[in-house]
């Protein structure tokens, strides 16, 4: 592929004259849009790394859960704020939402004001609670303490349509990540607070979350059976069963069956704990829903044996790939250079290091490249739509919001101009 055709760029500034490009775009006329990764390193030739955005992935994921979830769907916004993201999983069918703080619910109030907002964060301040209620028309709410509950009804001024969601804690199971450690109360404590919740509140619900990359369906079930247990316990006519998040996606170096066996397993354990037939199931995706829906194009600046110093990291749209030592799925893109040879199609694995001085900017992998892979190559990380642009931050001067989007088979910006700060002109080419 060869990426060093001549482009027509009168700027000094090419980093410049790329990031108005695509603020102007996003803001204007939609982000620049390609029919595919390549064709967009080919055209723009960039020095920073590049968020490729899957419109059709997006809209398949939020499909799968509106067609065989057996249940509503609430899309986790902290796992990707982006309101291009928003917008696709709305426009596909996702119209309930998980929001963690007063910013996610007024974003989600100002771009859909009919949206269904669950404010499920246990810990909220009084101002958060009180203005999500008074000023945002925001009903939902979660607990796991007593002292929750209490604060939720005195800054409600004891409202009376309250929906109070209890959450239990949950052993990890298959997950790649507990999320237990921070939120949710034993099973007793969850009874009692089932009880003084159905006196206190319009409707009750419970709520767990079985951890983060959930890799078999069991963990749902087992988790469904100790929460239809806990209600048993309390007595309490249950109105929402929320069974969180946690559903995985592929292309992070393991195993995970078809989210359509998590569904059926999950169906089948609801039918033994008999819940009230009016009673709603939730759940809360959110890597599931928008994991696939980003390609992170990054460059190779040096090699070292098996480590590569690449233009992103950590601090940039990397961070779960440091934390959680995913193993994405990586593609090697080499430009077509003089005296450049194809990449070899021997894989061998390597590691990352970021653009920044800190240490702790280290990708462990390992990523499957071919063994030549060498400073210039581009390397495409699939399955970078959760956690990693919503934690970007500016650290050491090094950033990057650029963003395209990839339509396979489009000419929407096929020879067009578009104009970059009243100077510079950039052709879009397929």
């Amino acid at each position: 592929m060869d990426y060093n055709e001549t482009v027509p760029i009168a700027a000094q500034n090419v980093t410049a004259a790329l990031n108005a490009l695509a603020s102007d775009a996003q803001q204007h006329m939609g982000m620049p849009r390609f029919a595919g990764i390549d064709k967009a390193l080919k055209s723009l030739r960039p020095s920073q790394s590049i968020l490729c955005m899957h419109p059709e992935k997006l809209h398949e994921a939020a499909r799968l859960f509106v067609e065989n979830f057996p249940g509503h769907s609430l899309y986790a916004v902290k796992s990707n704020p982006d309101p291009y993201v928003l917008r696709k999983l709305y426009e596909a069918g996702i119209t309930h939402f998980d929001v963690a703080s007063l910013g996610e619910v007024k974003l989600l109030r100002d771009m859909f004001p009919r949206a269904h907002l669950a404010f499920m964060n246990p810990i909220k301040s009084r101002e958060a609670i009180r203005a999500a209620y008074f000023q945002y028309d925001v009903r939902d709410f979660v607990i796991d303490t007593f002292e929750e509950m209490h604060k939720i009804l005195e800054e409600t001024d004891n409202a009376k349509d309250l929906l109070i969601v209890v959450r239990i804690a949950m052993p990890k199971g298959s997950a790649a990540c507990q999320l237990t450690g921070k939120f949710g109360c034993t099973p007793e404590a969850g009874a009692e607070l089932l009880k003084a919740a159905d006196k206190a509140a319009h409707r009750v619900g419970i709520s767990f979350h079985v951890g983060s990359q959930t890799l078999e369906p069991q963990s749902y079930a087992d988790a469904i059976a100790r929460a239809g247990e806990i209600i048993r316990k309390s007595g309490v006519k249950l109105d929402v069963f929320d069974l969180g998040g946690g559903f995985p996606i592929q292309g992070l170096g393991m195993e995970v069956p078809p989210l359509t066996d998590f569904f059926d397993v999950i169906r089948e354990s609801l039918t033994k704990i008999k819940l009230p037939k009016s009673c709603e199931v939730w759940s809360e995706p959110g890597r599931a829903l928008c994991g696939n829906g980003s390609t992170l194009l990054v460059r190779v600046e040096l090699r070292k044996g098996d480590v590569l110093y690449i233009n992103d990291g950590s601090y940039g749209n990397m961070f779960e790939v440091c934390a959680m030592k995913w193993q994405n799925s990586a593609v090697l893109m080499r430009p077509a250079r003089k005296n450049r040879k194809p990449a070899s199609k021997t894989l061998t694995p390597f590691r990352f290091y970021g653009p920044t001085c800190d240490s702790v900017d280290y990708m462990q992998g390992p990523f499957q490249l071919p063994e030549d892979v060498c400073e210039g190559d581009w390397i495409a990380l699939a399955g970078m739509g959760a956690y990693g642009s919503a934690s970007t931050s500016k650290f050491n001067g090094f950033y990057s919001d650029l963003q395209v989007e990839i339509v396979p088979d489009t000419t929407a910006t096929a020879g067009r101009k578009r104009h970059v700060r009243g100077a510079a002109y950039l052709k879009l080419v397929e």
